[in-house]
């Protein structure tokens, strides 16, 4: 028989820190989730993931591991238990931020400023040329040249035109960028 001591533990909420991986910062007052398409599916995608096949797939062995009896020492059952917590958690860090998102496609035309979803290349002080698109904060990817339309670099970029050049401060000093070319291209 189970002691209450156990049954508390149990059905208290327990605070594993796998919610690290959830945290974004935050979005700036009042504002809205933007997202590429492409993005926007690759979460809807991830969810219907979990949802559909891996989060049942755990469900059944934490199930099966509950059925050999003595819990305490059941490998199995805990690790289910402790990654059923993990996916929970995505799930709902997910849907949360699928349900405040905005989604923006980045394939237009005539647009000469440099705005959500804008693919840019500048050279910097030192000559160096560089090439980021800018995207939501879900959609980061610093490798593919995908930066946070709240970034710093995206928002020293945001409103400019071909042959402008703006300053970025960074933590290490000011910084010219002169802005070589500016377009908008479905994002994969």
């Amino acid at each position: 028989m189970r002691k209450l001591a156990d049954l508390e533990r149990d059905r208290a909420p327990q605070n594993t820190g796998d919610d690290e991986e959830n945290i974004l910062p935050p979005l700036p007052a009042g504002a809205k989730n933007y997202m590429t398409p492409a993005g926007h599916a690759r979460l809807k995608n991830e969810l219907q993931d979990l949802l559909d096949r891996e989060r049942p797939e755990v469900v059944r062995t934490v199930t099966w591991a509950a059925s050999n009896g003595d819990r305490s020492e059941n490998a199995d059952y805990q690790y289910g238990k402790r990654r059923l917590r993990q996916i929970d958690s995505r799930i709902r860090f997910l849907t949360q931020r699928l349900d405040i998102a905005e989604v923006v496609d980045p394939a237009r035309t005539g647009v000469e400023q440099v705005f959500f979803g804008a693919t840019v290349t500048y050279c910097d002080s030192k000559g160096v040329e560089r090439t980021v698109s800018i995207v939501g904060q879900d959609e980061v990817d610093p490798v593919r040249g995908h930066i946070s339309w709240i970034s710093p670099v995206a928002r020293a970029l945001t409103k400019v035109r071909e042959g402008d050049v703006v300053t970025l401060r960074t933590p290490g000093g000011v910084e010219e960028l002169e802005i070589i070319h500016v377009c908008y291209v479905a994002l994969d």
